[in-house]
């Protein structure tokens, strides 16, 4: 598929798609607000050093609330997300209940511009991504 492995952690991987020119991220396990601002400041510094106009942003295997970094992902992360570039941002939802309501609460917070679409199936999140 053409992707190169930019950071990796037991929570979260961040891979570049060439083919598709975008981030391709891993959410995995528990999350918490330290995991998510470690993760999210992440992305940041890959969609700066990449170039990256896309972000699919997959929550599938998360198992956990962490609405305590919604306000700071919509308030502070999707702004800088923006000025550093990113135009699209897919989020796949986890079939997890309450990280799907931490999902849902950190876009309330967030007017940044980053046009966000969330999906409850990866490959249509892709197929949208891919048109845009």
């Amino acid at each position: 598929m053409g992707q190169r492995l930019l950071y990796e952690t037991s929570q979260i991987s961040i891979r570049y798609d060439y083919f598709s020119e975008w981030l391709d991220v891993e959410w995995i396990g528990d999350q918490d607000y330290d995991s998510v601002v470690s993760g999210a400041t992440k992305m940041l510094e890959f969609v700066k050093q990449e170039r990256c106009r896309k972000v699919l942003n997959d929550n599938t295997l998360v198992t956990s609330m962490w609405a305590d970094a919604a306000e700071w992902g919509g308030k502070e992360w999707f702004p800088a997300m923006r000025e550093a570039g990113c135009e699209f941002f897919a989020w796949v939802y986890s079939p997890n209940v309450y990280s799907r309501l931490s999902t849902d609460l950190t876009l309330q917070y967030t007017s940044a511009g980053v046009v966000v679409l969330t999906f409850d199936d990866i490959m249509i999140a892709r197929t949208w991504l891919q048109q845009m």
